[in-house]
């Protein structure tokens, strides 16, 4: 069972096929006409829309620690709240190379858009998962 970051990257190096990690960071945000209701959830951290910012796709053994990850996240000057993570399996021994996560990694942003986000793991800025239907 993967409950953190930790387990995410130990599940996945143990994997028969080799990982690809895909990787989509998102801020919380609260639209333009939100109801004072929804403004008052939000402040407590409830409600909003997750717009992603940032996505990358990396090997396992790129980013073995959080802290790494959350640290190259801050060089893009983009704040985030949950990063959603997934994962490609590679063939034959061979894992994916970058240039074939790139449509997959677009799809996953585009689904997040779209709210569509339970096929991925989402994960705190701790690099604990979290549960999104709270």
């Amino acid at each position: 069972m993967v409950h953190n970051y930790q387990s995410l990257i130990e599940t996945a190096l143990i994997q028969p096929e080799p990982q690809r990690l895909l990787f989509v960071f998102c801020r919380a945000e609260l639209p333009d006409d939100a109801s004072a209701g929804e403004r008052a959830a939000f402040q407590r951290g409830e409600g909003g829309a997750l717009t992603p910012v940032i996505c990358v796709d990396k090997a396992p053994a790129e980013v073995t620690r959080f802290h790494d990850l959350e640290m190259e996240s801050r060089q893009t000057g983009q704040d985030w709240d949950v990063v959603f993570v997934a994962a490609m399996s590679g063939r034959a021994g061979v894992a994916p190379a970058s240039e074939e996560a790139q449509q997959p990694l677009t799809m996953m942003v585009e689904s997040i858009r779209l709210g569509h986000v339970a096929s991925y793991l989402p994960l705190n800025r701790r690099g604990q998962t979290i549960n999104l239907d709270q």
